[in-house]
């Protein structure tokens, strides 16, 4: 698939990114005439628009539960990303960078007896998850001991080469 990425400055927005989406955030993702926000809603474009490999599960009982994790990962995890990406109140930080730690570690587990998130296949809930596991470290969240398997899942991610390729340059440093 080809595409281009445009770094934006998230504390100097452009204004057409209000215009492409009311909320004021990103991603966008602009395909002709067509402008969707909202990364899970691009996430499953892509993966229509481009089925091989399909990254959401063909019987529709496993295509709703992943939507409701996906959900439920907003809900109760990215929720907290916004607080560390707006930079401001070091209490409010603190709170979200805890709320992540302890959401991730909760999950971990799932990971002991499994590759990725629904089992062998990789699917759209890692990627949703993996661009959080890349920034832990730049949002100054260390995890526990016990969560050591999804450390490792985070691993198998990284050094996936659509994973690499995907990177963009800021992305691409917020790591040693």
């Amino acid at each position: 698939m080809d595409f281009e990425i445009k770094d934006i400055d998230l504390f100097n927005r452009p204004d057409d990114i209000s215009v492409m989406n009311p909320y004021g955030q990103v991603p966008i993702l602009v395909e002709r005439d067509l402008i969707l926000y909202e990364s899970n809603i691009i996430n499953e474009y892509i993966d229509e628009r481009f089925p091989h490999p399909q990254l959401m599960p063909a019987d529709p009982v496993q295509r709703a539960r992943t939507r409701l994790f996906l959900f439920n990962f907003e809900r109760e995890l990215f929720v907290h990303v916004s607080v560390l990406e707006r930079a401001g109140n070091p209490k409010a930080m603190d709170k979200a960078r805890q709320a992540i730690r302890d959401q991730l570690t909760q999950i971990a587990p799932v990971f002991i007896k499994n590759k990725y998130m629904l089992g062998e296949e990789f699917s759209m809930l890692d990627v949703a998850l993996a661009p959080l596991l890349w920034r832990l470290e730049h949002y100054g969240i260390e995890l526990p001991k016990s969560a050591a398997p999804i450390m490792k899942y985070a691993q198998r991610i990284f050094q996936k080469q659509a994973f690499i390729d995907a990177l963009t340059p800021s992305e691409k440093v917020m790591r040693r």
